[in-house]
């Protein structure tokens, strides 16, 4: 590998040790030509895969037409995907903003319910991750907050309801997600200066460790935000067109946001991003000045891709396959999970899981040493997981495929991980 320390700054993960230099499918390459599944669709967005042909015509075109405006010029491309998204969407979602990166979405949207509030306080979960801009990092609490002077004030963490590890039982051991809701609404009560704006979550949280939110724990939290009045934002950066086997993970309980943020999975790979919200909600910002003026806000390039992603999941069946590759992955998870004491829990949805790694299933304590040994095990056998080891992750390795992966290529990685682990569980 070319010594990357003369010009390059390290930003938080180890690099890599070979340069890729190409990447098709659900396979990158490397310069000395090793071939590696991509079991994390790059970093969690390629849903297409990499190098898609519509994806790869779209931009040719784009390109060659009509790529970049001023951020005042609207275009055909703009028009076409925001009347699509919308299409996918419950009613109220209906305005669309098209921006770049998960976290500048995150910002658009934070500041969007601030303004339609006239409040500042942003609830979030305490294992939560939504992007390291100002607003997003304040929110975000998983990682990255020491170091760098104060936070936006009004920030307030909410527990993550993980049904593995949390402290709060009913009498049969179960997860009393419940009560873990109202203790944790009634400390927000309790630090709140009583300008609570909105709630801002991930319906499965990715970096907190793949942690779904229990069934009827979504429609909960939104009885508890609206008497509040408070306002509902889910972060589907991960989670948005079909990787859970649902368009919207939060379809699965019914339950729509105020404020939707996309990116990662929009974009299949390149950085496109969106918040889509209500006519009241847009109305209102707009009367109150809502300013969120970026170089590349309502890009016709970007436009362009979102549009071309979202038709070929439709045409091509994805979201129904993301389920159906899903129930494949599971079981043999399950497996590893029964085979081995250190794979403490397998959970996620659609082609969005994950396995926590213990030193034993009585403990339950992390192992984020075997975590660091089967990531880099699975590398070397030609297998790429889990993309980011931070305190927050815990012992977590996550895997989320692109959506085109052939049923052939989900064995062998799961093969692949299977090997892996038998040979460095029992070190």
């Amino acid at each position: 590998m070319s010594d990357f320390s003369e010009h390059l700054v390290r930003y938080g993960v180890p690099f890599a040790p070979d340069l890729v230099e190409r990447a098709a499918g659900s396979r990158v390459t490397t310069r000395d030509g090793a071939e590696v599944l991509d079991f994390t669709s790059g970093q969690m967005s390629s849903v297409l895969g990499h190098a898609h042909p519509d994806v790869v015509e779209t931009v040719a075109r784009a390109v060659a037409t009509l790529d970049h405006l001023h951020s005042g010029m609207l275009s055909p491309p703009l028009l076409e995907f925001a009347s699509a998204l919308a299409g996918t969407l419950p009613g109220p979602l209906s305005k669309v903003l098209l921006v770049s990166t998960g976290a500048e979405s995150n910002e658009a949207a934070l500041k969007m319910a601030k303004l339609a509030t006239g409040r500042y306080e942003i609830v979030s979960f305490d294992r939560s991750w939504h992007g390291m801009t100002s607003g997003a990092a304040a929110a975000t609490f998983s990682a990255g907050r020491r170091g760098y002077g104060p936070p936006i004030p009004g920030n307030l963490a909410l527990p993550t309801p993980d049904a593995y590890r949390s402290p709060f039982r009913r009498a049969d051991g179960s997860h009393d997600w419940e009560t873990e809701l109202d203790v944790g609404f009634e400390l927000v009560d309790r630090q709140s200066a009583g300008s609570l704006a909105a709630c801002m979550i991930e319906p499965i949280l990715s970096s907190g460790g793949i942690i779904e939110l229990p069934p009827g724990y979504l429609a909960r939290l939104r009885e508890k935000c609206d008497e509040r009045g408070m306002l509902l934002i889910l972060d589907e950066a991960q989670t948005g067109v079909g990787r859970t086997g649902t368009m919207y993970a939060f379809e699965r309980d019914g339950v729509a946001p105020d404020l939707l943020t996309l990116s990662k999975t929009l974009g299949a790979g390149l950085p496109v991003a969106a918040v889509v919200t209500s006519p009241e909600i847009e109305q209102t910002c707009h009367e109150r000045g809502f300013l969120f003026y970026t170089t590349h806000v309502s890009d016709p390039l970007a436009a362009s891709v979102a549009h071309t992603v979202l038709r070929v999941v439709a045409r091509d069946g994805l979201t129904e396959r993301a389920r159906a590759l899903g129930e494949v992955m599971t079981p043999r998870l399950l497996e590893l999970r029964d085979r081995y004491e250190q794979v403490g829990d397998v959970r996620g949805r659609g082609l969005l899981q994950g396995i926590e790694l213990v030193a034993d299933k009585v403990s339950r304590t992390p192992n984020l040493a075997l975590n660091h040994e089967l990531t880099a095990e699975c590398l070397r056998r030609g297998l790429h997981v889990n993309i980011v080891q931070l305190p927050g992750l815990g012992g977590v390795v996550r895997m989320a495929p692109p959506l085109t992966i052939t049923e052939d290529d989900l064995h062998l990685g799961l093969d692949i991980l299977r090997d892996s682990l038998a040979a460095t569980a029992g070190r």
